[in-house]
């Protein structure tokens, strides 16, 4: 009987200690919810996804976006852009969302930095200040855009292989270099373009 008694305590402890875990989580889920559900709808911003430049991805993965959600702090910026560099404004769309799905801290395990994903060395040659500044970084990587299309000739796969692979690699295979990886980009990019040029005729 006196051996019962530590035992019955030690029950008694334990399921104590369960009710307040319990408690404890029930206390906490909602303001995690709300915190989860705000960050899916702030303009795109998914803190949990790994975002990888085009040829870092495994595979494809299935196209899944609603233009007039993807960019509402962008518009403007992109607008001013556009005007300036005379590149589509749903063609800067379009990049962006394939580069780094709208989130301006996003870094790519190769280093790219931002909307656009900017080298380093292509940022300082841009005069880009910073990188993780949405107008800086959409203004350098349209600036840079440009100069590809004007490379090669207008030509906006060309420019997009470029962008994505390097000049040095188009010039190398004279043409769309045979990587998958940038095959892939080339297609999500006109994909997306199709998407918003249908949205923002609606």
């Amino acid at each position: 009987m006196s051996e019962e008694v530590p035992l019955q305590r030690q029950v008694a402890l334990k399921w104590w200690g369960l009710f307040i875990a319990g408690a404890f989580m029930l206390a906490i889920m909602p303001s995690l919810l709300a915190h989860y559900r705000s960050m899916q709808t702030e303009g795109g911003f998914f803190p949990f996804s790994v975002l990888l430049q085009p040829s870092e991805q495994a595979a494809p993965k299935p196209l899944s976006v609603t233009p007039s959600k993807t960019d509402p702090f962008f518009r403007s910026i992109i607008k001013d852009a556009s005007a300036r560099y005379g590149v589509e404004a749903e063609l800067i769309q379009a990049i962006i969302m394939a580069e780094s799905s709208y989130n301006p801290r996003a870094v790519s395990k190769r280093g790219a930095h931002g909307l656009m994903q900017l080298m380093p060395s292509t940022a300082k040659a841009l005069g880009v200040e910073d990188s993780f500044n949405p107008e800086h970084n959409i203004h350098g990587g349209v600036r840079y855009f440009k100069y590809l299309l004007d490379r090669f000739e207008g030509d906006v796969k060309m420019a997009l292989a470029a962008y994505n692979a390097g000049s040095s690699r188009v010039r190398e295979y004279q043409g769309i270099p045979p990587f998958k990886a940038t095959q892939y980009y080339i297609d999500r990019v006109f994909s997306y373009y199709n998407l918003y040029k249908k949205a923002n005729s609606a």
